[in-house]
């Protein structure tokens, strides 16, 4: 798709739509783009608003026929709430509405047929160039389409946005933070569409071969190292928790860590740690799951879908310090060689675990891979993301990550990344009580505790593979995918993660650019 970015007025932008935010009462502003269309309308704009009682509250739209007076061929207006306030509550929350809005604009675009959208920047003081990132990327996002197996006749149906054009005040198009944030929105859209593709891949066509094998394109497309380890090299690390959750499939499992590693006295820096979950598949194993919560278990592998798309962007930003992104990816299978409840499984930190529950098996993945990254990378940072825990549905509901770790730097700067980035995520904490639900009489720990309290029984079990690394766990389970679109959210597999991932790495290179203080 083009992007364009133009200092010219929003009226004179030839395009099929030209999508208008509005705030609440920015109709009764003479001076105003709304103002200044509906005069250009003989005031069939403000005629229609009041018909559909359309105030400019967030989420409200109106699409109207230009009646040929400009050179946008429809106006659609998206609301955008309260003015007032708005040049802070919009950073705060990493514009996130607009990028909503921007996805919006582009899906109904293209369910009109248009195929060429202009948006107009809404010029809040100080925030065109983030304004205009959060246009481009729910403009990209709002048009994803995953029509990989669908027919040649099918695809020809269904209309694409060609071209997008971002409105900003004249001057500023030319700017160099206007240019490197559109720049980074393309980059970061990219990598959410990589991400949603895996996501929404079969798991005939998404093994764990298959997906290290995409890790791998990436990695070389990208500039990065990439090392990818089959059975026998996993065995060789004594991952006995991995190989236990693998051995009921026939697919092999992979391990695989893609690497960015900066020149020179750099490369010896602390790294950023990412370690996503890769479930290809999740049956449950023999703690079988019912049919209907079986169908969606192809997207238990958005985690590392999330960590190694983000790589990708981190490799464009180039940070002076290393960052790795570790996959751990197998089936969970009800084979004749799979795990049972109550066998005792031996994890890579010599712990031993008692299986109470087959279908906890994201944790025990991730727990081996977990303590092999602290082990061998001695991370400044480490994060993990997965599709963990029907319990933080429930918490949180399907919008929503759940963040749990202790207290310090890392916690407070995933959190924040997540704010910039827009991505709802709230933390939940590690309540000692429900420790003790993973206490076991044969073994070191059990994999699981009771239905009260799962998600964070769930995050006590991963702490006990970290140590005292500075790690935050990020439980995607209901943000992972949707059935339902909005804005610039697809049904399907999200993305969600890369951005925050993305926004981490950005900090903590304005962090280290700082000048230090004597």
């Amino acid at each position: 798709m083009k992007i364009e970015v133009t200092g010219s007025s929003p009226l004179e932008v030839e395009a099929s739509v030209l999508a208008v935010p509005v705030f609440e009462g920015d109709a009764a502003d003479p001076k105003g783009l709304f103002a200044e269309l509906d005069r250009r309308l003989d005031g069939h704009l403000a005629a229609a608003a009041a018909e559909e009682d359309f105030q400019g509250k967030a989420g409200q739209t109106l699409s109207f026929r230009s009646l040929g007076k400009l050179r946008a061929g429809r106006i659609l207006l998206l609301g955008l709430g309260k003015r007032e306030g708005a040049e802070s509550a919009l950073p705060r929350a990493g514009f996130e509405p607009l990028r909503m809005a921007a996805g919006d604009a582009a899906r109904l675009t293209q369910r009109g047929g248009g195929t060429r959208l202009a948006f107009a920047a809404p010029r809040l003081p100080g925030q065109t160039a983030h304004e205009a990132r959060a246009i481009v990327e729910g403009a990209l996002l709002g048009a994803y389409q995953f029509d990989r197996y669908r027919t040649e006749e099918r695809k020809k149906k269904r209309p694409q946005v060609e071209s997008v054009v971002v409105a900003v005040p004249q001057g500023l198009e030319r700017s160099r933070e206007v240019k490197e944030a559109v720049a980074l929105a393309r980059s970061v859209s990219q990598a959410v569409a990589w991400a949603r593709d895996r996501v929404n891949e079969p798991p005939l066509h998404l093994t764990p071969s298959r997906l290290a094998d995409a890790a791998r394109e990436l990695a070389k497309e990208s500039g990065l190292q990439a090392e990818v380890l089959g059975p026998r090299e996993i065995a060789g690390l004594r991952m006995g928790m991995f190989l236990g959750v693998t051995r009921g499939s026939a697919e092999e499992p992979r391990l695989v860590r893609i690497s960015y590693v900066p020149r020179g006295a750099s490369a010896r820096k602390a790294p950023v740690v990412i370690v996503g979950k890769a479930i290809t598949f999740d049956s449950g194993g023999l703690s079988l799951k019912p049919t209907d919560g079986m169908v969606d278990m192809k997207t238990d592998m958005a985690g590392a879908a999330a960590a190694i798309a983000a790589m990708k962007v981190i490799a464009e930003l180039a940070p002076p310090f290393p960052v790795h992104a570790l996959v751990g990816a197998c089936e969970n299978m009800p084979g004749g060689r799979a795990y049972k409840p109550s066998d005792i499984l031996i994890a890579r930190n010599g712990k031993t675990v008692e299986i109470t529950n087959t279908d906890a098996e994201g944790r025990l993945v991730l727990g081996d891979v977990l303590a092999w990254g602290v082990e061998t990378l001695k991370p400044a940072v480490l994060v993990d993301l997965a599709t963990l825990t029907g319990a933080c549905l429930v918490a949180l509901g399907m919008t929503t990550v759940g963040a749990f770790g202790p207290d310090g730097p890392a916690m407070d700067a995933v959190l924040a990344a997540a704010r910039t980035a827009g991505e709802d995520t709230w933390r939940l904490p590690l309540i000692d009580s429900v420790k003790e639900e993973l206490k076991s009489d044969v073994a070191d720990l059990k994999n699981a505790g009771t239905r009260m309290g799962g998600s964070i029984s769930a995050a006590w079990f991963l702490k006990e593979f970290v140590g005292d690394a500075p790690w935050v766990h990020l439980d995607i389970a209901g943000p992972s995918s949707t059935t339902k679109e909005k804005g610039y959210v697809a049904k399907g597999g999200t993305g969600v993660g890369v951005r925050t991932l993305v926004e981490l790495v950005r900090a903590r290179m304005q962090e280290e650019a700082r000048p230090t203080r004597l």
